[in-house]
């Protein structure tokens, strides 16, 4: 979440910096007048504080005397009764602030591009040469009963925007996954088998809850999410923790599934595996200093491209303007890989400094010359292992099948998938 103090201390940076984002101003104005009011009860309940305390070695002085204390006693009580009723507006303000907070997106960067939505996205470059749409490809969903791919079984079994997949294509996702995570770690990332279920504070530090509730699926018996993103649990990893500066960067990557409802997304993108209720995703993700944090987002995204250099997949790397990026993120590159069906790039990872967005909800610090201090966190996706293959069956596609980039080969066994008859 943003910084209370940083709020207080530069109202009016924070809300051009919100109008970038074409966020109202207006919740930023109620937070500052609780905040006021905050501060005045807090004072009113600490100032009673310390007359009780005053007043209470009084009465422990006048007792070693013999004293008659009656009276400054049923003043302590009369007092701490005050403190009591202060204390109870006090929790009251600071929970309508936290619920303004938690709902307040992240602060752009300086150097993200000023836009109202994707249309001001920036190109930055490009890789590869685009294989032209011709009537010889075929989209991905137009491979059913030739290749491993079943939606109508799918559907049977939990409802639309679910596949299944069998043979030879379950095994092409499974070496996409292989060869996803041995990049990443050879790029130094540590892999970890995070819980696909996080709790309700889990979600809320990674930034997901409140605003993103109807995005989620929900197990209510057990309080617990299904994890949308390996971001989820891997922002919380050293949640309430301190970390020792020394051990900055810190960099680890997951595969998981991913279950999203994409109930802001309905009727779009319906054919095929482009946008399912269920997909897989290898996730990379950094703790790291805030000094370092934009340098360290140029390595990930530079490492996520390398899963596309390696698989001889075209694409072209976007800078995300201020009106589209996302609500924990300071700064976002995409990566678009080319769809040759749709003659177009299509997102297939998305990299994001949060800079301490994330650290702040969670409570993630290190120790900065003695001090605790919160740290910055990283995610970007290494990638999502669909849309790589709904890549892969496109730019590699012929007539008699689809041919299995090098890097897939030795764990296929083979160079080539055929279609079936």
């Amino acid at each position: 979440m943003i910084s209370l103090k940083l709020v207080r201390e530069s109202p009016q940076s924070v809300k051009e910096a919100l109008a970038r984002r074409g966020q109202n101003a207006q919740r930023l104005d109620e937070l500052l007048r609780l905040d006021e009011e905050w501060r005045g009860q807090k004072k009113q309940a600490d100032d009673l504080r310390s007359k009780r305390n005053a007043m209470s070695l009084q009465i422990a002085e006048a007792k070693k005397t013999k004293q008659n204390t009656d009276e400054t006693i049923a003043q302590t009580q009369k007092i701490s009764s005050s403190i009591k009723e202060l204390d109870g507006k006090v929790g009251a303000l600071e929970s309508q602030m936290d619920g303004i907070l938690l709902y307040l997106p992240n602060i752009p960067d300086a150097s993200v591009p000023v836009g109202k939505d994707e249309t001001a996205n920036v190109e930055v470059r490009k890789w590869g040469e685009p294989k032209k749409k011709n009537m010889d490809v075929m989209a991905h969903y137009e491979l059913v009963g030739k290749l491993g791919i079943d939606f109508e079984r799918g559907a049977k079994i939990a409802g639309s925007r679910f596949t299944i997949l069998s043979r030879e294509i379950a095994r092409l996702e499974r070496a996409l996954v292989y060869y996803m995570l041995e990049n990443a770690i050879g790029r130094g990332y540590a892999e970890y088998s995070m819980p696909y279920l996080a709790n309700e504070k889990t979600v809320r530090g990674s930034g997901q809850l409140p605003k993103f509730a109807e995005e989620l699926y929900t197990i209510e018996k057990d309080g617990l999410y299904l994890i949308p993103t390996a971001e989820v649990p891997l922002a919380n990893l050293y949640a309430g923790e301190i970390l020792a500066e020394e051990h900055l960067p810190i960099k680890v990557c997951s595969y998981t599934p991913c279950f999203r409802r994409e109930a802001g997304n309905y009727q779009k993108d319906i054919k095929g595996m482009l946008r399912q209720h269920q997909f897989h995703k290898i996730e990379l993700f950094k703790f790291t200093a805030p000094e370092r944090s934009f340098e360290e987002l140029e390595g990930l995204v530079n490492d996520a491209e390398a899963v596309l250099r390696g698989l001889d997949l075209p694409y072209r790397v976007i800078e995300l303007c201020t009106g589209d990026i996302g609500f924990a993120s300071a700064k976002t590159y995409d990566i678009e890989v080319w769809i040759p069906s749709q003659n177009k790039y299509r997102e297939i990872s998305s990299c994001s400094n949060c800079t301490d967005f994330q650290a702040r909800r969670a409570n993630i610090r290190y120790w900065k010359g003695g001090k605790p201090e919160f740290l910055h966190t990283l995610n970007g996706s290494g990638m999502a292992v669909g849309r790589t293959m709904i890549a892969v069956l496109e730019n590699y596609q012929d007539a008699g099948g689809i041919a299995i980039p090098k890097p897939l080969q030795d764990f296929m066994g083979a160079e080539r998938i055929e279609f079936r008859a």
